[in-house]
């Protein structure tokens, strides 16, 4: 058996969006932005496709502007609402210290153009609470930008009350959704968000489109220049299939939310409740506040990258952290930013699962992870040291 629990890297395409996306790859090839009749029956598709993505969270179809992805969807909202502020004045923005890669490189660009950046810490459970955001707002705050699922150890964030502390302050708010939207209800009204980004593959769309909403009002800058689609904020032809593919991928996943949220809840806290007996393990972030599939834990005494590959040999698919730094031997930022010394950070498993998930594959997850950290630990001289007692353990 291998099982696949690595989706919060990516997901399998659904049948019903390859589906949808096959004829715009053969019959309806044509450009949206042509005039003739099957380009226009490309941007007849292209409406229906924004149509179907708002309605799923629950906003107007002239605030969706479909992106190639989560990153640029994170990087057109933050410089946005960044140099929205700056024609203000206003040249501080609030973020936190776990965020996505596209969030924090993006952060480190405008800090170099003279932004001032600051990034709450993380409580110890992995959440960030709407008091800690009120009392970082200044007089000159243009934007807080906030995940809502942690893509490594899957905590939510209070997103609603941190929204209703920004309108209340009048500072616009960013939340990166990507491990969110179509794992969780997502409604951008009730949130009080101004913009929302997602990534389509993180919901077993097709790679390579994503999008980001936009409240109407809210100014967007060009993170690609062209030409004059998705209303002259983002030049390029459009990905027609892989709009098509994104739209039909989210409508299921909307549709089956509450049938798979509790399904997938419900191997998630069997795995939990299993790798919780390993010794000296620790279950990274809050085990209530989390999405429905993702399990993040460490184990003392091993490396990650060793765990990763012999749990590979043993038919299960894993990963440590974020796909996007998985060339990096550095500790995660995430564990780090939770409070977790660095030789602990090092032992990080992320498991995460889905609907398409059977309860057999958990049960061989349950199988292989305590033979491979038994086995990792035995070869390990950290792990001796530890055991006999000339050092202390950390967990």
């Amino acid at each position: 058996m291998y099982v696949y629990a690595d989706n919060a890297a990516t997901t399998s395409l659904s049948p019903k969006a390859l589906e949808a996306m096959l004829p715009y790859f053969t019959e309806e090839y044509g450009n949206a932005s042509s005039l003739h009749t099957p380009g226009q029956r490309a941007a007849e598709a292209m409406m229906r496709a924004r149509q179907t993505v708002a309605a799923a969270i629950n906003a107007d179809f002239k605030e969706i502007y479909f992106t190639g992805g989560g990153s640029e969807a994170d990087n057109q909202a933050i410089l946005s609402g960044a140099y929205m502020g700056a024609r203000k004045g206003k040249k501080h923005i609030i973020s936190t210290a776990f965020e996505h890669h596209a969030v924090l490189h993006t952060l480190d660009k405008l800090k170099k153009e003279g932004f001032e950046i600051t990034l709450l810490p993380v409580h110890e459970n992995g959440v960030v609470t709407a008091d800690d955001v009120a009392a970082a707002i200044r007089e000159d705050t243009a934007l807080v930008t906030i995940m809502m699922v942690n893509n490594e150890i899957g905590t939510v964030q209070p997103i609603a009350e941190i929204g209703a502390v920004c309108r209340e302050k009048g500072v616009l708010f960013h939340t990166d959704a990507v491990q969110a939207v179509g794992h969780i209800p997502v409604d951008v009204k009730a949130l009080n968000v101004d913009m929302l980004s997602m990534a389509a593959h993180k919901f077993h769309g097709p790679k390579g489109v994503g999008a980001l909403y936009a409240r109407k009002g809210v100014p967007l800058v060009n993170v690609i220049e062209g030409g004059q689609q998705e209303r002259g904020k983002r030049g390029g032809t459009e990905n027609i299939p892989g709009i098509v593919g994104m739209a039909a991928a989210l409508k299921e996943s909307v549709e089956n939310l509450d049938q798979d949220m509790a399904y997938v809840t419900g191997l998630r806290e069997k795995l939990i409740t299993a790798l919780s007996k390993i010794p000296h393990s620790r279950l990274n972030g809050d085990r209530e506040k989390r999405n429905p599939g993702t399990v993040n834990f460490c184990f003392e005494g091993i490396e990650g990258e060793g765990l990763l590959l012999w749990l590979d040999q043993k038919g299960v698919a894993a990963s440590s952290g974020s796909a996007c730094t998985s060339g990096s031997l550095d500790p995660s930022h995430v564990l780090l930013a939770l409070g977790l010394p660095h030789e602990v950070a090092h032992g990080s498993l992320r498991l995460s699962i889905d609907a398409h998930n059977t309860e057999e594959e958990i049960d061989h997850i349950i199988q292989a992870v305590p033979e491979v950290v038994d086995y990792l630990r035995n070869m390990s001289p950290v792990w001796d040291e530890l055991e006999r007692g000339l050092t202390p353990h950390l967990i």
